[in-house]
């Protein structure tokens, strides 16, 4: 009979290869972080897009498939889906000693993979609104020593000056504290979501102290970011998603007036054709 580590080492290859993605330090971090220690005790609750499915059984060898994880689902709260967050964590690409904040960070799996991903010399602080579940990512990461835990709401929290922002919750627009916390260099990926139906994972390069690059990277669904709702930039977004290609965002602006290579818009912002 195989082995967890046999079945994690084949999950980390199968789901950061299914993601367009050959990076080995982010299959050894997927490799290094058990899944079990994160969604509690089984059988599972496996997410199937009408409900619940539960697990055969609580052999942690069945978490290791590409599917979500129901952590709290009287709140459709789940862990994530593997393969998104293995496309999104390649494009954010977090490097070793740097600083990243985990917007959402639920029981902290996702934060886990972070966190072996900057190693001993980086630092990640995990960032989780619901008590209960950043109580159970404070247990989780002990065995991380650069992840801290914060109970607070990620439009309310002050975030230190980050390399990375990874964001695990839809927002309709991007906070100007996310913005403003980023170095230069730095980069933010979050959901940015309409209120009804599906949005886009937005990457958002910081290039100088006013110029922002921007990629869609691929159409999500999520939990909507309690704070970071805004009825005007959700149909504006739930506009363009029907007109628009994904491709043609470009850069992110920070100015009150959209000129003609908007893409989408809100109070304060715009997404743009034009390049950074």
């Amino acid at each position: 009979m195989t082995s967890i580590a046999d079945h994690r080492r084949f999950y980390a290859e199968y789901i950061v290869r299914s993601a367009g993605s050959g990076d080995q330090r982010l299959i050894e971090a997927f490799a290094a972080v058990p899944r079990e220690d994160f969604v509690g005790p089984g059988p599972w609750q496996v997410f199937v897009g009408s409900g619940y499915l539960p697990t055969l059984s609580d052999d942690p060898r069945l978490l290791y498939q590409d599917v979500l994880v129901a952590l709290a689902p009287e709140r459709q709260i789940n862990n994530g889906q593997p393969s998104l967050h293995a496309r999104c964590l390649a494009a954010v690409a977090p490097a070793a000693g740097e600083t990243v904040v985990h917007l959402g960070a639920g029981s902290g799996y996702y934060s886990a993979i972070l966190a072996e991903l900057v190693g001993s010399a980086g630092r990640v602080i995990a960032i989780e609104r619901e008590a209960d579940l950043a109580e159970r990512a404070r247990a989780a990461l002990q065995r991380w020593p650069q992840a801290e835990v914060r109970h607070a709401s990620a439009t309310d929290a002050a975030l230190p000056a980050s390399d990375v922002i990874y964001v695990s919750a839809g927002a309709t627009h991007p906070p100007a504290a996310w913005l403003d916390a980023l170095r230069v260099g730095g980069r933010l990926v979050f959901p940015l979501t309409p209120h009804e139906g599906f949005g886009v994972m937005l990457l958002v390069t910081r290039r100088s102290d006013a110029s922002y690059a921007a990629a869609a990277l691929m159409r999500v669904a999520f939990i909507p970011c309690i704070g970071a709702r805004d009825d005007a930039a959700s149909a504006s977004l739930a506009k363009a998603l029907q007109r628009q290609s994904l491709q043609d965002v470009r850069s992110l602006v920070r100015s009150a007036t959209p000129d003609g290579s908007a893409w989408c818009s809100g109070d304060g912002w715009w997404l743009s054709s034009a390049e950074a």
